[in-house]
């Protein structure tokens, strides 16, 4: 996912997402354990998909703080 599209997001719809590629990401590592994924690739896309996003979030709370 583009970082473009991630600040597009509301805070509620990036948290809800970010949980769902979190669950994503566990399930994936799980499965490349048991057998080996056709594209190993996709789990460093994903882990790099939840940094954007904790960024985001990251930015948007110390933005908060800044605003007080």
């Amino acid at each position: 996912m583009k970082q473009e599209v991630i600040k597009e997001m509301s805070t509620a719809d990036l948290v809800d997402r970010l949980e769902e590629e979190q669950k994503l990401l566990t399930k994936m590592k799980m499965n490349h354990a048991v057998s080996p994924l056709d594209n190993p690739h996709k789990i460093t896309e994903t882990k790099r998909t939840i940094a954007r996003m904790k960024t985001e979030l990251r930015r948007r709370e110390l933005e908060e703080q800044n605003n007080k």
